[in-house]
Order: C-alpha cells, then structure tokens, then sequence
C-alpha cells in the first residue's frame, strides 16, 4: 500500500476512494464517491446555506480526507480478506458518508464572528452528528440510514461508551469502529502531523477558553511542550489499546499483504514519533 496519495488535493482522494470502490463493488453507482465528496468540499469551503467556510487549522478538510482515505483502504483490506460479515455497497456508501461528515461539527454558522470552529473540539461530535442529518436529511436519505451514520460518527468521540451505542447491526458497528480507526491513524500518519502538532494545541487551548471551567477536566496540556512531550504516550496508552480493543483489532486488515506484512499507517506513525523524539531537547 502505498501512502503517497497527495490528501491536500481532493481529486487524488476522489480518484483512489473511487478506484477502491470499484473494485469493491463493479456494479456500484460510479458518480457516488464524487458525488459524497463533493457535497462534504461544498460545506467545508463556505459554500453550504448558513454556513461558513472551515477556519479550523488542524481539524480542516485535508483531515477529513486523511480519515476517509484511510477507512476506505480498511474497508478494501477487509473485502478482499474475505472476512464476514461482509460489508455491502450501501453499507459502505454510508460508511464513507459518516467519515466525510464526521468533523462537520468544527463548521461555524454564518453569522458566528466569534473564533474559529476550534472553540467547538469538546462539542464538535454531538454538533456533527446534527449536521450529518440535516444534510442527508435534505439528500433524500431515511430516516434509519441518518441513525445509522450518527451513531457511526459518535464512534469518535474521546469518552463514548461504545457498548452504549445502539447499533441496528452488525454491519453498523463495524463500521462505525472503522470510521473510529481511520480518524485516528489517518491524522497521526500524516506527514506533516508533527509540525502541526501546535496547531491542535491552540484548538484545544481556544475550545477550553470558550468551554471554560467545563473543559477543565478535558484539557490537559499546560503548555505546547506538554503537548508534544505527550503525544507518544497518548500513542502507545490510548490510541493502540483503543485500536486493538474497542476498535476490534480492524487496523490490521491495512496490513499488506493481509495478514502478517507491515501496517503502512502505524508504521508512518512510529516514524512520526522518531521524528518528534530526535526533535526534542535532550
């Protein structure tokens, strides 16, 4: 697998998700993954009713594509591992809906001139969610399938109770584990997610100020240092048990070859992590 897509452009995205879902499914919609994208670019560059253009500088579009690329290769290494259930083509049509909405919550409305969408991060799940389906909504989709990808997005929240989440199925729970795994290995696999690093420390610390003492017990860092001299642990402590356990273990259907070759997302990621370690003072 190769991690070279260029995922600040949209149609190099579009190109690959598209060819993923093709070969997935030869007889699918051909306009769909254009078409999903598309309706996800025109609300994250100001162009949706009552909504402003995404002023979050972290949590921006090129992130949300980072996420998407990634579900949709996990979701390619599961199909063509033969692994049940097997997730059908409109399955996967929500499932890639759910991770382009997922950081819709980050938009600010229009007549919002206070801040950026960062001041959002603690409340952006639950506002993503209620885009999500007003957006379907307006799409034609039911109401089951608008259900089901707002559970899919709240997968991502940091402290959700996922066997709290009543999914319709188990078609749903996957890939609303999925979607949360894809959201976290396609940000921290990136190669500019060190330099960027302080870029979600001033998200975190806007969304404390706006949040105030009911983001106390969220935000953690005292201090961009303290960010960084975090991140490894909030690796190797969160994110991997999160992975393995929570999530199932699906990151392991990016192994290529499937099942034992090397996992291209948290091998970038453990090159990150060299990166931030050599860059520190001593």
């Amino acid at each position: 697998m190769n991690l070279d897509t260029d995922t600040g452009d949209v149609g190099a995205v579009t190109k690959e998700v598209k060819r993923l879902y093709q070969t997935m499914f030869p007889d699918g919609d051909a306009e769909f993954v254009s078409r999903a994208i598309g309706w996800t670019e025109v609300c994250f560059t100001g162009r949706h009713p009552g909504y402003q253009a995404i002023d979050a500088r972290f949590h921006d579009f090129e992130h949300t594509l980072q996420g998407t690329l990634c579900q949709a290769r996990l979701l390619f290494g599961r199909h063509r591992a033969g692994a049940e259930p097997r997730i059908t083509q409109s399955w996967f049509e929500l499932g890639l809906l759910a991770i382009l909405l997922h950081d819709s919550g980050y938009l600010k409305e229009a007549n919002d001139t206070e801040g950026t969408g960062a001041k959002f991060t603690f409340i952006h799940v639950e506002r993503s969610t209620t885009f999500a389906r007003q957006l379907l909504e307006a799409k034609g989709y039911s109401t089951p399938q608008t259900d089901a990808v707002q559970r899919m997005i709240q997968c991502t929240g940091v402290k959700v109770a996922l066997s709290a989440l009543p999914f319709a199925g188990e078609a749903e729970r996957l890939l609303g584990y999925a979607l949360g795994t894809a959201d976290l290995l396609g940000q921290m696999a990136a190669p500019d997610y060190i330099a960027k690093l302080p870029v979600l420390y001033e998200e975190f610390a806007e969304a404390a100020r706006y949040e105030g003492q009911n983001a106390r017990a969220t935000f953690q860092f005292s201090s961009v240092q303290d960010l960084l001299r975090k991140t490894e642990g909030f690796w190797r402590h969160y994110v991997l048990p999160k992975l393995d356990h929570d999530f199932r273990g699906l990151h392991r259907f990016l192994n290529t070859p499937y099942p034992d070759g090397p996992n291209p997302y948290r091998d970038r990621i453990e090159a990150n992590l060299l990166e931030l370690h050599q860059s520190r003072p001593s």
